[in-house]
């Protein structure tokens, strides 16, 4: 099929004159003469067989047919700037979009990710935060890291690390926390998962518990942090995701108990190939957990 002659000239000046109800103001930004731009436009008409502005004594007005073919344009030229955009500087650019439950982009991912963009400067990442429930399907989502036991249908799924949770609150109420049992007096703040204090107790020796009514649930650990730093209570986190809060003494953790209940995982669909821009992360992530273990290992031996 042959596709009929795209006048792009006469669509930009179209275009700009929509958006300024103006010729003077379109050739402007067009770096042309006011005529030209007129000149464009009329041809362009005459090309559609339509009337596409009504000229006022004071500008323009656009007509029903402008309005109809105004939208495409826009998003046409969006577009074409998109897919230029990704040849900047003789390179393709890759978009690469991952999904990160947000304790994990705020606390580990984004102090980190400076060096993965110097490295990898022509991968454009889009990171998305969650609250550990996705559909990396529905989203169109390259990768998603997400906490839990690495099981999830359809998705292959690469263990990061474990982040076992503790005890975290404001440094005045640790020095009232001489015991474990003594949290049973506070505030005890959570996330969706019902069992941890429970769990996190039978690891401190206190085998039953019971309810813990005077409790304040949360979707996600960070909203569960702020609260503590306002003083709302004892949270159950991973210390390693707020390691900021603690070495600048904003929050403190009373006990070395700590319990697991699951790992992060870097998971994609099985359906999804992997692209070069993947692969980096990938390869990247691997390089960036296995120093910060080493980091660890390292301060516990000296």
């Amino acid at each position: 099929m042959v596709r009929p002659y795209l006048p792009l000239n006469a669509f930009r000046a179209f275009e700009a004159s929509a958006r300024h109800l103006s010729f003077t103001k379109a050739a402007i930004e067009l770096s042309v003469t006011q005529a030209a731009v007129s000149h464009q436009v009329k041809t362009l008409e005459a090309q559609l067989g339509v009337v596409l502005f009504r000229r006022l004594p004071r500008g323009l007005m656009i007509t029903p047919e402008g309005e109809s073919l105004l939208p495409v344009l826009r998003d046409s030229f969006d577009r074409m700037a998109d897919v230029v955009e990704h040849f900047r500087g003789g390179h393709i650019r890759e978009v690469l979009s991952v999904g990160a439950v947000g304790t994990f982009a705020v606390g580990w991912l984004l102090p980190r990710l400076q060096e993965f963009r110097e490295r990898h400067p022509f991968i454009d990442l889009r990171l998305y935060t969650n609250n550990n429930r996705i559909d990396l399907a529905a989203e169109g989502l390259d990768y998603a890291i997400r906490f839990g036991s690495g099981a999830w249908h359809g998705t292959e799924a690469v263990r990061l690390f474990e982040a076992p949770l503790s005890v975290l609150c404001l440094p005045q109420m640790a020095l009232t926390l001489r015991e474990p049992a003594d949290l049973l007096s506070v505030t005890l703040l959570r996330s969706y998962r019902p069992d941890e204090w429970k769990r996190w107790f039978e690891a401190a020796g206190i085998a039953r518990p019971g309810p813990l009514s005077n409790s304040i649930v949360f979707d996600t650990s960070l909203a569960m942090m702020e609260a503590v730093l306002q003083g709302e209570g004892a949270g159950l986190a991973p210390p390693m995701m707020f390691q900021r809060h603690l070495l600048a003494g904003t929050v403190s953790q009373p006990f070395e108990t700590s319990v697991s209940l699951g790992s992060y995982w870097l998971t994609r669909l099985h359906s999804r190939p992997l692209t070069p821009a993947m692969n980096a992360f990938r390869n990247w992530l691997d390089e960036a957990v296995a120093r910060a273990a080493k980091a660890v290992t390292q301060r516990r031996d000296a």
